[in-house]
């Protein structure tokens, strides 16, 4: 069995091995980390070897970090890296370039026809008829989308969202509200198969899909980073966030929204969280929370996107794909039946 981990800013942790008799046997260690003293490595192989093979991630990593001598150095990766990368390898999990990738970015659509396309694609690649995806977002009227399970009230100034022209939709990952401008946010959604982060917790998960994003704006002279739970982030603030989905059928929704440009004041007048949170900061702190795109780069919002796709196809491959007129019918049923109605916005009221 084969297993490969990279863990999000640091290095490749490879790992092969076989079962026997229920246990881990002739485990081998590889990567292009860094470790002090070399000889450290087969401590860890010694350290792995035997294990019974449903073994979690803690007791691999205990394991792992029990067996290294005093003073070792692991430089790029950590004795959770390791479980992970095993626990990958038990769990027969797929690699990124296992898929061809497909690429869907049409014109700009409404909204909830965006959300309701994220059930939609999620539940195909699910089911087998649809391809690993990545699509990006666009769209030209303003609007602000809240969690799964957030309050309505608590979350939204309706008031002043309706005083400005700014649609109100819930999605159906959990997560926080995004106000979310025409022309100033940069969203995708990836549609991918349960295996590909087989061997994952849920939380390493959103740094294991965002890795090629960070790799992508650190490309455009950004310092970016990951910060759990679900944030990317600079030294300059917070770029975007991600959130998940994880259907039945084992398929998995995984989507991000990036501030490229925005009204900061008006965010802060409909969102009440972001008042709540920046209440005794005042408008200027609550400004500098989020550090745009645009601001960071000087870039038009199209060079960003295309940097991001370039990115994406230099690691993984893709090719350009488009929405089915099925799944354009099914998506937009939805918008009918569930995205625009008062039953779905208000399930948390």
């Amino acid at each position: 069995m084969h297993g490969e981990y990279k863990v999000p800013g640091g290095k490749l942790v490879v790992v092969d091995l076989d079962v026997e008799r229920g246990r881990i046997a002739n485990f081998r260690l590889a990567g292009d980390f860094f470790l002090e003293p070399d000889d450290a490595l087969l401590d860890i192989n010694r350290a792995v070897e035997g294990l019974p093979e449903d073994s979690d991630s803690a007791t691999i990593a205990a394991a792992v970090r029990g067996a290294l001598p005093e003073g070792a150095q692991m430089l790029g990766f950590s004795p959770e890296a390791v479980a992970i990368a095993v626990r990958r390898s038990l769990s027969r999990a797929s690699s990124w370039t296992d898929y061809d990738w497909q690429l869907v970015h049409p014109g700009p659509l409404p909204p909830r026809l965006h959300l309701a396309l994220d059930q939609v694609l999620t539940e195909e690649v699910g089911a087998g008829r649809r391809g690993p995806t990545l699509r990006i977002w666009e769209w030209n009227e303003p609007a602000v989308v809240i969690g799964s399970f957030q309050s309505l009230k608590n979350e939204v100034d309706l008031d002043n969202a309706k005083k400005y022209g700014i649609d109100v939709v819930r999605r159906i990952s959990g997560g926080g509200a995004m106000f979310m401008e025409a022309g100033g946010i940069i969203t995708w959604s990836l549609y991918v198969p349960g295996e590909l982060v087989q061997g994952l917790t849920f939380a390493d998960s959103y740094a294991f899909l965002d890795e090629w994003a960070i790799t992508a704006l650190k490309s455009l002279g950004i310092d970016a980073s990951y910060q759990p739970l679900n944030d990317i982030t600079s030294p300059q603030g917070k770029i975007g966030g991600a959130a998940q989905k994880r259907l039945g059928n084992g398929a998995v929704l995984h989507h991000v929204t990036m501030s490229y440009d925005m009204d900061r004041d008006r965010m802060v007048e409909v969102l009440r969280i972001g008042r709540e949170k920046m209440s005794d900061k005042g408008t200027t702190s609550a400004n500098k929370r989020v550090d745009p795109l645009k601001s960071q780069t000087g870039l038009p919002r199209d060079e960003i996107i295309e940097r991001m796709i370039g990115t994406f196809r230099s690691l993984y491959g893709l090719t350009p794909g488009e929405l089915t007129a099925d799944e354009l019918a099914r998506a937009q049923e939805l918008v009918e039946e569930k995205f625009a109605t008062d039953e779905w916005l208000q399930r948390v009221p």
